[in-house]
């Protein structure tokens, strides 16, 4: 619905050399837009760049909040050195090296492509016991906040890579934050959207279309204000290589064809789904923090092939993954119970990028059954020991594939 300040009309351009070619422009940057997305009002852009200065002269965000120093995260490009500035930060178990399984690609040197991929997994980190610096939050909640957002992002036809962005920055700005309150939660959650869409998406949903999914639980001025907080806290640092990210690779370098450039993806859209909705489903399990963005794609495609398969596409060795691989089986047995879901169809998206947006499906239910398993096998695996031959990698031959 739109408000009253929606209908303002845009201020003339200055008179005099050039105002002509501006007027121009804005009608041509009307008439490319899609009907329901409107142009951003000249007022909204004003009144961020005051909530931005004003907040400079804040001492704090919120006073019943206490802010605790947080970690600085360099980007690849800097050899800015790793400050951490609180003493009881997660353990970090960096992976090792492992050989680059890009082939030769025309317009980069595929080792050092590699290396700046695997520096990028060792310096965005995020923190498995972050939900100890909040006693007045569950994990639960987190669930709930996650599984909302990938809703809007179908809503609004939104990239898998938006919500993974989204997902990535909820979970660090929280880790550098203490005692945040469960009424906050939703306005972090979807000013991590916000700032997501505008890095990822050609023409994000607005400001007031993301104030209005949250049914006047967040303020746009509110949004804003919350978008330069979670920036700073996070050092800027926002282009993180997301499970998604490493999903794609993969699945790219498993059907790559000598005729094709790396860079243009040949892999069918439908496993690429299936394999998307097992993850999709684990990242609502705050367990998913345990393990490294890289190592979760693997564990999920090997799921959906063969360990060969895997160590090939990721270059990660069987005891890389084996812990992850063995966590996501009750998640996976939820989703081969319930049954993939097929490719959809959204108006005004490319047949050839409809795998690429974010889907909701039925993630509490299926979680609540995968969590529900994962218990069962704990106890199971408590009382006794393990058979022969359960959760190791089984020979391909012997291994059910769909299509890897």
């Amino acid at each position: 619905m739109r408000r009253e300040s929606d209908y303002v009309e845009e201020k003339a351009p200055p008179k005099g050399e050039g105002a002509a070619d501006l007027a121009m422009r804005a009608r041509k940057r009307k008439a490319d837009v899609a009907t329901f997305l409107q142009d951003p009002d000249e007022e909204i852009v004003k009144m961020e760049m005051n909530k931005r200065k004003q907040y400079e002269n804040q001492p704090s965000w919120n006073k019943d909040v206490q802010k605790s120093p947080h970690m600085l995260i360099p980007t690849p490009d800097k050899d800015e050195p790793v400050n951490i500035g609180f003493s009881h930060f997660v353990h970090l178990r960096l992976s090792p090296s492992r050989a680059s399984p890009l082939p030769i690609l025309g317009w980069a040197n595929r080792e050092d492509v590699w290396k700046i991929m695997l520096n990028k997994e060792q310096t965005y980190v995020r923190d498995k016991e972050y939900m100890k610096k909040h006693p007045l939050l569950q994990p639960k909640m987190r669930t709930i906040l996650l599984d909302w957002l990938m809703e809007v992002c179908e809503v609004y036809k939104l990239h898998r890579e938006t919500f993974y962005l989204a997902q990535d920055f909820f979970d660090r700005f929280m880790a550098t934050q203490q005692n945040i309150v469960k009424t906050l939660l939703q306005l972090i959650g979807i000013s991590s959207l916000f700032i997501a869409a505008k890095l990822e998406e050609i023409y994000p949903p607005k400001l007031h279309q993301f104030a209005y999914v949250t049914d006047g639980a967040c303020a746009e001025d509110e949004i804003l204000s919350m978008e330069v907080i979670i920036m700073k806290e996070l050092n800027w640092n926002l282009n993180p290589l997301t499970v998604v990210s490493w999903l794609n690779i993969y699945m790219q370098v498993a059907y790559l064809n000598e005729l094709y450039e790396v860079l243009l993806p040949q892999y069918p859209q439908q496993i690429f789904v299936q394999i998307a909705e097992l993850l999709d489903l684990c990242v609502l399990d705050i367990g998913c923090l345990e393990y490294t963005y890289g190592v979760l794609a693997a564990s999920a495609l090997y799921h959906f092939s063969s360990s060969e398969v895997m160590q090939k596409v990721s270059g990660y060795e069987w005891h890389d993954v084996e812990e992850c691989v063995k966590w996501m089986v009750p998640f996976a047995i939820a989703i081969r119970e319930a049954g993939s879901s097929k490719l959809k169809h959204f108006r005004g998206i490319a047949p050839e990028d409809l795998h690429n947006i974010q889907t909701h499906i039925n993630s509490l239910d299926l979680l609540d059954k995968a969590q529900a398993k994962q218990t069962m096998l704990a106890e199971q695996n408590r009382t006794s020991p393990l058979p022969s031959g359960v959760l190791t990698p089984p020979q391909s031959s012997k291994k059910q594939s769909t299509g890897l």
